[in-house]
């Protein structure tokens, strides 16, 4: 765990974490890592579930290396929340087994702080990130230091439909505002496409709006538990539940906002009363996938357009939500220098390329934005482009999860949040769960 004096409620979840770490310490295969067909060495890579591409690039990556190493993957929860739990307790109890692991940005603090992670080699990290986008580059590290390696990253991008544009006089080809979107909306009575359940995308979306109003959720992110400040109570936070409350309020997200995460959202916005939305890059084959089986008109496709995140102030550039993947080698690995040479295959600009093309995750290096393939499937790929290199990370912290609940906790459903009081309630909250004082 993070080396500082714990909380109360920190020492009590450490010794429910020792006592976890015990018992999977006592489960761990004892050939894991080890040698295989008289003397290569397996690397087990931890993937989240894909459309088969992390499968695919062990395959290539394994053939490729000429005998020096075979990749073989096993496949994590589809929850981030549960990946991050069964990879923290594995890390804890010294699984030898964990040789690369895909990983979420948001938790790899929580990771690198008890040094669970191997230390990236100074030539790996040049050899890998000499093009890699601003915000998927801020995302892969610690404390000013890259402890995880950029595989692919995602970001939101403003979808419209140009009809409703058009009738709201907005030139899509600058930038707009949450202001902007929010009166055309109304104006039209559509609905805006945005995710107001209680769950991570409620996080992604106060996090997207605070930074984009120039503040941060948290304003010393590498601090203790007791000296952890947050900076929801600012303009910044203020304007953020205001943007929350009104869409929940007027009843612009829709009637299953409270409980609409990313597909739902989709959906909403694939509907005759669409007209903004927010979402990651999967909605475009999504939406060309519904149209080709028969159950969206084709003409939708051609009211689509897209652009770069909407200001939080007008005037303010954007910082779009970032999501993705980063690559991490386990502390305890028998192979760490093999696998930083299997990553550098991973991540190579040509497999981050067919990796965008065959299962829709962007690349986290500008160059393999080139390639023709990438604009033929994704005629977006510039927007997704420029919106990572404007994204910014949520909260970089060891308590990213209990500062991630308390948000949600206090932000969801839209329709409560109070742009008076609801920066200072989660202020509060999240301190006192910090502080041991409360629980989540």
């Amino acid at each position: 765990m993070p080396n500082h004096p714990k909380p109360p409620a920190a020492r009590r979840r450490g010794k429910a974490t020792a006592g976890a770490a015990a018992i999977v310490a006592g489960l761990l295969l004892a050939g894991c890592g080890g040698p295989a067909d008289g003397g290569t060495p397996v690397l087990t890579w931890y993937i989240n579930p894909d459309d088969g591409g992390q499968a695919v690039l062990a395959e290539r990556c394994t053939a490729e290396s000429g005998g020096a190493y075979r990749i073989e993957t096993s496949l994590l929860p589809s929850d981030a929340s549960s990946q991050r739990e069964q990879l923290a307790r594995r890390l804890a109890a010294g699984d030898t087994s964990l040789d690369i692991m895909s990983l979420d940005p948001p938790f790899i603090p929580e990771l690198a702080e008890p040094g669970f992670l191997a230390p990236v080699p100074a030539e790996t990290a040049e050899r890998t990130t000499a093009n890699t986008l601003e915000g998927a580059l801020a995302g892969a590290s610690w404390k000013d230091e890259l402890v995880t390696v950029p595989f692919w990253a995602n970001t939101q991008l403003l979808w419209y439909r140009k009809s409703v544009a058009e009738a709201a006089g907005l030139d899509m080809s600058g930038p707009v505002t949450w202001d902007q979107i929010i009166a055309a909306a109304e104006e039209q009575d559509k609905f805006l496409g945005v995710q107001g359940a209680l769950a991570e995308s409620m996080t992604v979306w106060v996090n997207a709006l605070v930074e984009s109003g120039g503040g941060q959720i948290l304003t010393n992110p590498e601090a203790s538990a007791e000296e952890v400040q947050l900076g929801l109570e600012s303009e910044a936070g203020t304007k953020a539940a205001e943007i929350v409350s009104a869409i929940g309020r007027q009843g612009l997200g829709g009637p299953g906002l409270p409980t609409q995460a990313e597909n739902e959202s989709m959906l909403l916005f694939q509907g005759d009363n669409g007209s903004f939305m927010v979402n990651w890059p999967f909605v475009w084959p999504a939406t060309n996938g519904a149209v080709e089986a028969g159950n969206l008109d084709e003409s939708l496709v051609e009211d689509i357009g897209w652009a770069i995140y909407p200001q939080t102030l007008e005037g303010q550039e954007a910082a779009p939500p970032l999501g993705g993947i980063n690559l991490g080698v386990g502390s305890k690995s028998q192979h760490p220098d093999l696998a930083y040479r299997a990553i550098e295959c991973i991540v190579s600009p040509e497999n981050q390329t067919e990796y965008f093309v065959t299962n829709g995750n962007p690349p986290s290096d500008s160059t393999a934005y080139d390639d023709a393939s990438i604009t033929e499937k994704f005629p977006m790929a510039d927007a997704i482009r420029q919106s990572l290199e404007q994204s910014a990370p949520r909260p970089q912290t060891p308590y990213y999860n209990e500062v991630s609940t308390g948000i949600q906790q206090n932000w969801a459903p839209p329709t409560q949040v109070d742009a008076d009081t609801t920066p200072k309630t989660t202020t509060d909250f999240i301190v006192e769960v910090l502080r041991g004082e409360r629980l989540l």
